[in-house]
């Protein structure tokens, strides 16, 4: 539940409440501070659309964005423990894990858009920057949703070993090892695969690839490395079909990625994107959104959408009766006061609110029921 009474380092930063204040006014508060997050992170986004059209970093910022959230274990409950999207990464501790080398340059491009946007949490910079490079990169629209918390400390980073190495013994087995660990299936699997049409191989950082060939000698951007695709640039299905085919040695073709065509499984699906690309996108899509929300703790808890639908399902219309503490039921003239305050921020029964209003009208409503119509939202 939202927090109207305290300030604390969230996706949803607070304002203060005077003691005495209405529910209303407290409602109208902490909406005006809901939506300055909102249109913080639009224009973060902003302002990433044009250092990708300037520095031509959609992939590195694509890694930035995963290997955050890469680290989930899913049997793991607490958090930070159980790592994911929480903003880790920014600390010298994990980016000098071995599979993250050479994202200490993603950090340096989005600092000054962090430095500008300062309430804007780095778990949701990460996200925002990746999914905004798919695409810009000319890949489908992600459903991304917003309002991941922080770590606060580098003690709270995960421990090296978590995310997927490109050379195993066994391939197949690895991923799966890896993947499972966070919840995400063989299609799964499969599908973030192929955002590897997206950028090169370094191999000062890798250890794999050429140090560079003809698609990459002369950028765009820093020069080098060897790409997995022609236009290493844009994001198709091209991935799956260089694999498959194998017919160009200046492309790259790592174990983990031979073994899409080799395993039987894995074949399925690689198979099917290499002849549909809608359907690549709409299964990369739904696969992308569910790693960028692994571990992450959000604020308010389901989060929200930049887009003027909610990021997942519809508003609940609101039924005062139902948020009974189970202490006591509600009086029909505590019902009343509910709906009069629930209508006066423009909702109705037929009307469901923004989710940061109903949250706040729960919260307030359990404070109600639990210490009684007279307290006001300071003392309460």
């Amino acid at each position: 539940m939202i927090s109207l009474l305290s300030m604390s380092t969230s996706a949803a930063s607070g304002c203060l409440i005077p003691s005495g204040a209405t529910v209303r006014s407290a409602l109208r508060c902490n909406a005006t501070s809901s939506s300055s997050y909102v249109e913080q992170l639009k224009s973060a986004r902003e302002d990433i659309k044009v250092l990708l059209d300037t520095k031509y970093c959609h992939p590195i910022l694509v890694r930035l964005g995963w290997h955050d959230a890469g680290t989930y274990n899913k049997d793991i409950q607490e958090w930070p423990q159980r790592g994911g999207a929480n903003g880790s990464l920014r600390f010298e501790a994990e980016l000098k894990h071995a599979a993250n080398a050479g994202l200490i340059n993603a950090l340096k491009l989005v600092q000054p858009i962090k430095d500008d946007h300062p309430d804007v949490t780095y778990a949701d910079l990460f996200q925002l920057a990746s999914a905004t490079s798919i695409e810009l990169a000319g890949g489908t629209k992600i459903p991304m949703k917003y309002g991941r918390l922080d770590v606060s400390s580098p003690t709270q980073c995960p421990e090296e070993g978590r995310l997927p190495d490109a050379g195993p013994p066994s391939p197949a087995d690895h991923l799966r090892t890896v993947f499972y660990r966070m919840g995400l299936d063989d299609k799964e699997i499969v599908a973030l695969s192929g955002a590897h049409t997206l950028g090169r191989s370094r191999p000062e950082r890798s250890g794999w690839g050429k140090p560079h060939t003809k698609y990459t000698k002369d950028g765009p951007g820093a020069p080098g490395g060897q790409s997995w695709t022609v236009q290493w640039l844009k994001f198709d299905n091209s991935y799956f079909k260089d694999i498959k085919e194998q017919r160009d040695e200046d492309l790259l073709v790592l174990p983990t990625d031979a073994i899409l065509f080799d395993d039987p499984t894995f074949k399925q699906y690689a198979e099917k994107y290499a002849e549909d690309q809608d359907v690549f996108f709409n299964d990369y899509a739904e696969a992308h959104a569910k790693l960028s929300n692994l571990g992450a703790k959000f604020d308010p808890p389901e989060g929200f959408s930049l887009d003027d639908t909610p990021a997942k399902g519809l508003p609940e219309k609101f039924v005062a009766a139902k948020y009974s503490s189970g202490k006591r039921e509600l009086s029909d003239s505590m019902k009343q006061k509910i709906r009069a305050e629930y209508e006066a921020v423009g909702g109705s029964p037929d009307k469901p609110l923004p989710t940061n209003y109903f949250l706040n009208i729960t919260y307030i409503l359990y404070r109600y029921v639990s210490y009684g119509s007279d307290c006001n939202i300071k003392s309460c």
